[in-house]
């Protein structure tokens, strides 16, 4: 069984197979968010503050830090987030750039064993990334896409998970440190999108044995009752192998399909948690 650890200011997470759901915290990104977008520009951080608090709350476990958007300097501005986020919560952090200095700044000033979001297949990005992954011994996620872009069939999604494990290791990166993201795309753009994802999802849990995570809101963009496909998603693809996902944890139709999955997956004993939070009226409390 692959273990991934990751550690926060004060608290210390174990991805694996056996143990509960991990939800990343996406809430601080601000596409789409224009009053985020804005207050990272004039380099506020409250929002930023508020967001994580809320989210561990909601249970979080690891928070997703990502500021990029128009008019924001990601190099002062990403390490800035990345410092806010752990002075409020103890949890792991997750930095989310796809720059090569701003993951280096922000690198520098997290604290813990964070997770880096993340490499691609392409060749730019595994020789930006991997290296600083190497130098700051934490854990990346790696996106099934290359240089020729995101394979529309599963088979082609493995072959790039498995390129970028095979540069990680022999850049001494343990496999286990490498979580794999077969990307989930909207299906209301194409209609087996969701399929191919969730094949992916199959074959690189049975082929590479990793831990596999995918961005929650992906799936449904541009669709109405985004809720019920978001939450539908998730239990079809942590039934096929994913152990952490990106998603909102204050969407409460995600907080319910989260301990459902975990009780039907025999990872909630008597249906402790699941009955804790029903009884309580699904509160955001971890």
């Amino acid at each position: 069984m692959v273990r991934t650890r990751l550690d926060g200011a004060g608290q210390t997470v174990v991805l694996d197979s056996q143990g509960p759901l991990v939800v990343i915290g996406e809430r601080i990104n601000p596409s789409g968010r224009k009053r985020l977008a804005a207050a990272l520009a004039q380099g506020g951080m409250s929002m930023v503050r508020q967001e994580a608090i809320a989210q561990v709350a909601a249970g979080a476990r690891v928070i997703d830090v990502n500021v990029g958007a128009v008019g924001v300097d990601e190099g002062e501005i990403l390490p800035l987030a990345v410092q806010t986020v752990a002075e409020a919560v103890e949890v792991p952090i997750c930095i989310d750039t796809s720059r090569h200095a701003a993951l280096a700044a922000a690198l520098a000033v997290c604290p813990g064993r964070p997770l880096v979001n993340s490499v691609t297949g392409e060749e730019a990005s595994l020789a930006s990334v991997l290296p600083l992954v190497k130098e700051r011994d934490c854990a990346v996620i790696g996106l099934c896409i290359n240089d020729e872009g995101v394979p529309k069939d599963a088979q082609g999604r493995l072959e790039i998970a498995q390129k970028i494990i095979d540069r990680a290791e022999r850049l001494g990166i343990a496999r286990e440190d490498v979580i794999i993201d077969p990307l989930a795309t909207a299906i209301g753009a194409d209609d087996r999108a969701a399929l191919v994802t969730l094949e992916a999802i199959s074959l690189v849990r049975a082929s590479l044995g990793v831990n596999i995570t995918y961005g929650g809101s992906n799936v449904s963009f541009g669709l109405p009752d985004r809720n019920l496909i978001n939450a539908s998603f998730l239990a079809m693809a942590v039934a096929l192998g994913v152990t952490c996902a990106i998603v909102d944890p204050l969407d409460v139709d995600i907080r319910k399909a989260v301990a459902a999955c975990d009780l039907l997956m025999g990872r909630d004993e008597y249906a402790g948690r699941f009955l804790k939070r029903s009884r309580a009226g699904w509160p955001r409390e971890g």
